[in-house]
């Protein structure tokens, strides 16, 4: 028996086959698909290679490995990473493992490449999380004969996503906020090339909108604790009518939290914090911060149970998942109880 050797490509196995990958993921996936001279030339490919020879066996037994494949950026980010460990979570529930492929950047050459490498394993069926907000996904898996679901990807394409929305988060942060009595609010925005810090950042200058207020000052972090710190030195040296700041992820309120105690403030006695994001350091932050909690388990189940669907052969609509506002004792009203003047 050859032995498998990992440099052997599907990209190989069609070679020698004389047919196109996607032919030879059909008779990985779904060999009742293909014809029987076509699957037998295949397959004796894949025996010469010894191209992934348990993994075409588990296809071969079932149909199935039972294997979904995962592709994801920034996965040193809260967000990204704890949506791809509830991912899963809830494909083991399902009775599924998951095949990693976690990219530096997100285009659609890089996505087409980890499609393939996913391939070359048999999956079932493939989740991309896009934490930078890459949309193409479309694109890159419009060559693909298995189910795609993205999360935070563009709802309406014809990819199946589900995302957490970004503009309600945001809005419940900044009416949170107003409703306090504060007039004069401050946000430290994401990078504005990330999709979701461009939604998060409308929703706050939206709500404000609605409430009659004047606009505050933005600054733009790169989601760091540093570009955070950054930020709300520069805030509290030019602009001391500030008496709220929406904050657009926790780790850069983590940061803000810091420039407060350097300069003799603190929160909410002199402004009031909001993050976004409730990560589990932030109950435990002095004073505990009001944020808005992501809800990551719910978006690893939906697309899981998106996935199942799909390969069901049933529909599977995208979704936004609604967030929540977590009050805690970084926020409260204006000082003196007042609100300040519009």
């Amino acid at each position: 028996m050859p032995s498998e050797r990992p440099s052997v490509t599907m990209a190989d196995v069609a070679h020698a086959a004389g047919v196109s990958h996607q032919t030879v993921s059909r008779v990985l996936n779904a060999p009742q698909t293909v014809s029987p001279d076509t699957r037998q030339r295949v397959l004796r490919a894949v025996a010469d290679l010894g191209y992934r020879r348990n993994s075409v066996a588990r296809a071969l037994a079932s149909g199935h490995t039972r294997l979904i494949g995962v592709v994801v950026d920034e996965l040193a980010f809260h967000g990204p990473g704890s949506t791809v460990v509830a991912v899963a979570e809830a494909a083991r529930q399902a009775g599924y493992a998951i095949s990693l492929d976690p990219q530096v950047t997100m285009s659609t050459d890089t996505v087409s490449a980890a499609l393939d490498r996913l391939l070359s394993r048999a999956v079932d069926a493939v989740i991309v999380v896009s934490a930078h907000g890459w949309a193409d996904i479309d694109a890159a898996a419009a060559h693909l004969d298995v189910p795609v679901v993205s999360i935070d990807g563009a709802l309406g394409g014809a990819t199946a996503s589900v995302g957490v929305d970004q503009r309600a988060g945001a809005g419940l942060a900044t009416r949170h906020l107003v409703e306090l009595g504060h007039r004069r609010i401050a946000h430290v925005a994401g990078p504005a090339d990330w999709p979701q810090a461009a939604e998060r950042r409308a929703a706050v200058a939206q709500t404000i909108a609605e409430h009659g207020l004047t606009p505050g000052p933005v600054l733009e972090g790169d989601w760091s604790a540093r570009s955070g710190h950054v930020a709300m030195r520069r805030l509290l040296q030019r602009h001391r009518d500030v008496t709220a700041v929406v904050v657009a992820n926790d780790q850069m309120a983590v940061g803000a939290y810091r420039a407060l105690t350097e300069l003799g403030r603190r929160a909410p006695d002199d402004i009031s914090v909001v993050g976004f994001d409730d990560i589990p350091e932030a109950a435990y932050l002095s004073p505990p911060l009001t944020t808005i909690r992501q809800d990551f388990s719910a978006l690893g189940r939906e697309a899981v149970r998106l996935v199942l669907s799909a390969l069901a052969g049933e529909p599977c609509p995208s979704r936004l998942i609604p967030p929540k506002l977590v009050v805690r004792a970084s926020t409260a009203r204006p000082r003196g109880g007042q609100s300040a003047t519009r």
